[in-house]
């Protein structure tokens, strides 16, 4: 492998693989692509209904907060994809681009040129619909994005049951109008996952000026005379330093980007002071700003062996491999949807996530039985985590405290969607199907009680940003053409750079980030 780049990529998550497939499309470049983990792609990954099967194991990174005192002193567990593709090889697969009105707030915040009409023709040029192309949808993209194979009747109770208590039914959460609810649609290519890695990276792996080098842990950005020149990394225990003629991209994603940059000696002064690290740059927003969806689970006995428990079978095993069918296709949470908390919002602040399972401790603990749950997910937090070191030790994992939950006007809004949701369940939809209340059971009936339920069970819908936020403010790391402030030839280009959370999953907004980045470069 040749030592000298036009450009280094840290990181074959969702951006990187972007970055990765585009930029080589031109021949005349040469593109080195750096990434820890070693698998291609692991067989969990492929098959849509088993990624919580690779939570905990040697593809995620299996990151983890510090305890967060607004939860009772718990530590969240927050998955990360190891493994090219990152998380989009491991995730529910949502193709989900979040509210207009989180863009255009972007723009108005100082993130000039992202407002939603500026980034609509990226998220257009990536999409391969299934549906076709429209005004709001692309086909021909990279990005497979298909509606489910098969549809758990459960889930199919769900929307029904939402339209019973009065929500709209939106057949595309990405037309522009987010709320209400339906089925989900998924990056998925008949049947089977269709990750970042398989949409960009896979096809580009076999172009000469495409280098990927797996298995490596980069350690720091190497600058001289304020430009960012190389990516030391570790390579079977031993240093190596790569060179870029051009750029230097950062796509380790919102917890690994911040803590490169803060090892590189970019970051606050008092961190870097912390563990002797000389100031290269000052930028104090470096690993601030930390975003996440928290979300609180409601979950039923059912009555009827209908739910995705059905999928651990013989027969489902059977009409996967042969068929590409039944619901080992499924994504888990096939369904779900909108709403807002309270009169005056200006747009929805709670997204539902409908299981036709049970989905308790990140799936780690399997209660007997069929079931089913709803996830009221805060997809609008006023709360603000940050990312630190642990040590100057590029192996050990950082700091992350995420403060979850912290402000009050966050838990009445998801008490809020824990009443919708028990209001949903016990709908006529689910007459046939609903048996007892698992969480948060029936001593759970005032406010004070669900918020201690919520307290005491609220994870994290593993959606981390906002951590090398760009912008013009006293924190913004990165400018609006996502260079970091006070380094040439050095950028980031994944989920830590936005500045507010989107409402919704996070994946689509990273690819989309991405394919800006990858075109402003290419020209």
């Amino acid at each position: 492998m040749s030592n000298a780049f036009d450009f280094i990529i840290v990181g074959a998550g969702s951006a990187g693989c972007v970055l990765a497939g585009r930029l080589t499309q031109d021949p005349n470049v040469r593109v080195l692509l750096l990434e820890a983990g070693t698998a291609r792609e692991p067989l969990a990954s492929r098959v849509p209904a088993a990624f919580s099967t690779l939570f905990k194991t040697r593809h995620d990174w299996a990151h983890q907060t510090e305890p967060e005192p607004a939860l009772g002193g718990r530590r969240l567990y927050i998955p990360r994809g190891k493994v090219l593709g990152g998380s989009s090889a491991m995730n529910a697969m949502i193709y989900m681009r979040g509210n207009p009105i989180d863009y255009d707030g972007w723009a108005s915040g100082g993130a000039d040129g992202w407002s939603y009409a500026d980034v609509l023709p990226d998220f257009v040029r990536a999409e391969d619909q299934a549906r076709g192309a429209s005004d709001a949808h692309g086909a021909g993209g990279p990005l497979r994005v298909e509606d489910l194979i098969c549809k758990n009747p459960l889930s199919a109770a769900f929307v029904a049951a939402c339209e019973e208590v009065g929500l709209a039914h939106n057949d595309d959460f990405n037309s522009g109008i987010q709320d209400g609810a339906g089925f989900y649609q998924v990056t998925q290519k008949g049947g089977r996952r269709w990750s970042a890695a398989n949409a960009y990276l896979f096809p580009a792996l076999r172009r000469p000026n495409l280098s990927v080098a797996r298995g490596v842990h980069a350690t720091r950005v190497v600058l001289e005379n304020g430009r960012a020149r190389g990516v030391e990394y570790i390579d079977g225990g031993q240093r190596k330093i790569a060179r870029a003629d051009l750029e230097i991209v950062l796509a380790a994603g919102a917890i690994g980007s911040p803590q490169l940059l803060l090892l590189s000696g970019i970051g606050p002064a008092d961190e870097l002071a912390r563990h002797g690290i000389p100031v290269v740059a000052r930028l104090d927003g470096v690993g601030q700003n930390l975003q996440d969806h928290p979300f609180a689970g409601v979950a039923y006995h059912c009555k009827e062996p209908v739910s995705l428990l059905n999928a651990e079978g013989l027969s489902a095993l059977l009409q996967y491999v042969f068929a590409r069918r039944g619901p080992l296709t499924s994504n888990i949470a096939e369904a779900g949807g909108f709403v807002r908390s309270k009169d005056g919002l200006d747009a929805p602040d709670i997204q539902f996530h409908f299981a036709a399972a049970f989905y308790v401790d990140h799936g780690f603990v399997k209660p007997p039985g069929h079931g089913f749950s709803i996830g009221p997910t805060l997809v609008a937090p006023t709360s603000r985590g940050h990312i630190g070191l642990r040590s100057t030790d590029p192996t050990a994992p950082p700091v992350i405290v995420g403060n979850v939950l912290s402000q009050a006007s966050e838990i009445a809004a998801l008490v809020a969607g824990v009443r919708l949701a028990r209001k949903i369940a016990a709908a006529d939809a689910f007459v046939r199907f609903r048996g007892s209340e698992l969480l948060p059971g029936d001593g759970a009936r005032t406010d004070d009680e669900l918020t201690a339920h919520i307290r005491a069970t609220a994870e994290l819908l593993y959606h981390p940003c906002g951590t090398c936020k760009m912008g013009k403010d006293e924190l913004a790391v990165v400018d609006p053409e996502l260079r970091v402030k006070g380094v040439a030839g050095l950028r980031v280009a994944d989920a830590s750079v936005m500045p507010v959370i989107p409402r919704g999953n996070t994946n689509a907004p990273t690819i989309m980030i991405a394919e800006r980045l990858a075109r402003w470069l290419a020209t």
